[in-house]
């Protein structure tokens, strides 16, 4: 089995090539959906939030209470990091058993904003990385959230350079009006898999 990470920063469009690769039959792990889910029911994430954070960060119904959690975590880089080495190994648990149900496939892919900065690339055998220009990425992110300017540079600003994950990526999708997304990835998975399997 061919393990794939796919990797990009906020607004590059990690989920429009996740779809691609769907449609060729290639399931694919939402590492930041199964985070959220694991927030909330792991009971690992659970003893160890509280036991940093205090019972306050879950609400009376026994979910993650994550506006008060955010409030918490991005105040202070010490906290983010503490919460995401607590929660990123049990993503990783939770990828590697659901990539060994899946043994069936010849490929699989997991989709992660912080693929580098969680150490996701270890559980993968090839990375790439979406890349689309900053001023797109604002544009695509204004046109689908309900924020600001500032507040999407903040979170940019907390993800890990763009150049920085090309250069560590082994293959690089250009998501922009001038690439064409499909051929990318077609020419890619030629590159990777014996002919048939993609």
């Amino acid at each position: 089995m061919l393990k794939i990470g796919i990797t990009g920063g906020i607004g590059s469009g990690k989920s429009i090539v996740s779809e691609i690769l769907r449609l060729y039959n290639i399931p694919v792990f939402d590492a930041d959906t199964e985070a959220k889910k694991l927030n909330d029911r792991s009971p690992v994430i659970r003893e160890k939030l509280i036991a940093c954070f205090g019972k306050e960060v879950y609400d009376e119904n026994g979910k993650l209470n994550r506006k008060r959690f955010a409030e918490i975590i991005f105040k202070n880089p010490d906290y983010l990091r503490k919460a995401n080495s607590i929660i990123h190994p049990e993503v990783a648990k939770a990828f590697s058993l659901w990539a060994e149900q899946r043994n069936q496939y010849p490929i699989v892919a997991i989709e992660a904003a912080l693929l580098f900065e969680a150490d996701f690339q270890e559980y993968v055998d090839k990375v790439i990385a979406v890349y689309s220009p900053e001023a797109l990425r604002i544009v695509r992110i204004l046109s689908r959230d309900n924020t600001q300017e500032s507040e999407v540079r903040k979170r940019m600003e907390g993800q890990l350079p763009e150049d920085d994950k090309r250069r560590r990526a082994d293959f690089i999708v250009y998501n922009d009006p001038s690439h064409s997304l499909l051929q990318q990835i077609s020419d890619i998975f030629a590159r990777l898999c014996p002919p048939g399997a993609f």
